[in-house]
């Protein structure tokens, strides 16, 4: 769905720009030398912006000195105290994420509001399930994915009202369901970009999971304009796998693609290892295309007519097939050889 385009920090997202991967540090704000250790981490991992706790008034000094060191977007994150946003902004804040709910009166957001106006920091507006106004929660009887959407609309509106629209918007819940179907009603009615992600995702495995299901199904609406794949541990684990769900959403592009059968009594080659090797050549060689490995002679080119390259095998022999067509057979040692080969002359 068409968002508007929001600058900040030498990016742009919305407006059919990339969808940004972001994640959030782990170590003390106020441990400047930590935590720019870990955003180097997380830079070299291929995050594209960083949020921050900004917890305290002792935060400023380091977030000064951590945004000297950044090469992405630096986002403050404050909770409850408006002065702490305004003092981010003050300290080099690209974007400040802020739960309007919690800021304690209309006064409060409009002073943020002013200050980012000043600075030319953007500003996210994050509704969470876990923290939703008592009005709401009354009145649809729970975080609902209703009350998430109205949440997020009518604070979105409020500072559209005080003349500023560089918005983000993110609305969140550990409940996959509920997660979805909360952005999938806010994006039906606003145009703000939104960052998706589902909050409180779990260790790595469940993790990578629900954040695969929730962020997926988001992506293949047309929805999402950055996102966070979040796990509890290293945030450098968070980067890998947002850019697998971005390219398994067909998003983006990361990773050469290997397809590869789950293999069946029709097999007679060792799938799972020659597929390992296909996929190191493509990283090594750096060749962005789509290649197959499959585990029948018989059907394996059929089934992968779509791959630009494929290996299918057979008995102590394989296929090599290019665009659905049969290349040659060869011996099965000889494979990995030939492909390689032919991924030189011809890709």
């Amino acid at each position: 769905m068409k968002t508007k385009v929001v600058a900040f920090g030498g990016v742009r997202i919305g407006g059919g720009e990339d969808v940004l991967i972001q994640s959030m540090t782990n170590t003390d704000t106020a441990d400047a030398k930590a935590t720019i250790a870990q955003i180097e981490r997380l830079e070299a991992a291929g995050c594209e912006a960083v949020r921050c706790a900004f917890y305290a008034e002792n935060c400023a000094p380091a977030f000064r000195e951590i945004k000297a060191h950044m090469h992405v977007p630096l986002i403050a994150d404050v909770h409850f105290d408006a002065r702490l946003a305004v003092l981010a902004m003050e300290n080099g804040a690209d974007k400040v994420r802020i739960n309007p709910g919690n800021l304690r009166g209309e006064n409060a957001l409009k002073t943020v509001v002013e200050k980012a106006k000043k600075t030319g920091a953007a500003l996210r507006i994050g509704v969470n399930a876990g923290s939703l106004e008592k009005r709401l929660l009354e009145r649809y009887g729970g975080p609902t994915p209703e009350a998430l959407a109205q949440s997020a609309a009518d604070w979105t509106r409020r500072v559209y009202d005080m003349g500023f629209e560089r918005v983000v918007v993110s609305i969140k819940a550990s409940s996959v369901p509920t997660c979805v179907a909360a952005n999938r009603a806010f994006a039906a009615e606003c145009d703000a970009p939104l960052h998706i992600g589902i909050t409180e995702a779990g260790t790595y495995e469940n993790a990578i999971v629900k954040s695969a299901v929730g962020i997926g199904a988001l992506l293949l609406d047309g929805i999402g304009d950055t996102v966070r794949v979040s796990v509890t541990g290293d945030p450098v684990a968070e980067i890998e796998a947002a850019r697998r769900i971005l390219q398994s959403a067909g998003v983006r592009t990361f990773y050469p693609e290997v397809i590869s059968c789950p293999t069946c009594a029709r097999t007679k080659i060792d799938v799972a290892a020659l597929s390992k090797r296909v996929e190191r050549i493509l990283i090594e060689k750096r060749k962005p295309v789509t290649a197959a490995v499959m585990g029948c002679i018989v059907n394996g080119p059929g089934e992968a007519k779509h791959a630009d390259i494929g290996i299918a095998g057979g008995d102590g022999k394989a296929a090599l097939f290019a665009k659905g067509k049969l290349i040659g057979t060869y011996a099965e040692e000889d494979i990995v050889g030939v492909f390689s080969d032919y991924l030189n002359a011809h890709f």
